[in-house]
């Protein structure tokens, strides 16, 4: 039997895309099985294996966890992704979520119309420049050191470098004004793991398609339009 961790989801971003990066940053090799029919999401229901009705869902150490919090914070405790201490924790907690804030505008971003894309993309771009890139820039110029917190590399270093990647797709100069972040995002890319996890052929994946909202619609009966932010 494998010992492989084992993510059940689209063959696709949306809120999995966070678990494959810290995996791969963790040097953690994963099986996938990709959703594809409703009766593929019928059987996990009927089986009991996810918890809330939803996915993600990933088998790791005898357990199936949903809820991506939970998921992502498991896999940074026993990679030692999550700090040193109580307070380390508390500020990898807090960084992570206020980059998940700003994730969440661009997850729904393949689900809108054509006008409303547009709109959502200024929003994006707004955001990061005003309320979340200028915290991060102002932590790394403060205390100076390579990572988000206690200078060792963690769970927040790579949520960040993931959103940054995302707000790029969307305005490729969008750091043009944060040097710190623009240092951080070379010096997070050329760890190994992330670097191997950025090359073609890893299991990154694209920029969301067509194909992939049409997916998710059908599996999950998405039967009306998400509304931008």
């Amino acid at each position: 039997m494998s010992t492989k961790p084992k993510l059940y989801y689209f063959d696709g971003r949306g809120k999995m895309e966070s678990i494959r990066w810290l995996l791969a940053a963790a040097g953690v090799e994963f099986e996938e099985e990709f959703l594809e029919t409703r009766d593929q999401y019928e059987k996990l229901l009927q089986g009991g294996s996810l918890l809330f009705q939803q996915v993600p869902m990933v088998e790791i150490d005898g357990m199936k966890m949903v809820q991506t919090r939970a998921i992502l914070s498991y896999i940074a405790a026993k990679y030692n992704l999550y700090g040193k201490d109580l307070k380390e924790r508390a500020l990898i907690d807090m960084y992570v979520g206020g980059t998940d804030d700003l994730m969440g505008f661009i997850l729904v971003f393949p689900f809108l119309s054509a006008e409303d894309k547009e709109k959502q993309r200024a929003l994006i771009i707004q955001k990061a420049t005003s309320r979340y890139f200028p915290v991060y820039e102002k932590i790394l110029k403060d205390h100076g050191q390579d990572f988000l917190v206690g200078n060792n590399f963690s769970w927040a270093d790579v949520h960040l470098l993931e959103a940054i990647l995302m707000v790029e797709e969307k305005k490729s100069d969008v750091l043009s004004g944060f040097p710190q972040l623009q240092a951080f995002k070379a010096r997070i890319s050329s760890i190994p793991a992330i670097k191997k996890f950025l090359e073609p052929g890893s299991q990154r994946k694209p920029v969301p398609d067509d194909k992939y909202v049409e997916t998710v619609r059908r599996v999950l009966r998405m039967y009306y339009d998400v509304k931008a932010n």
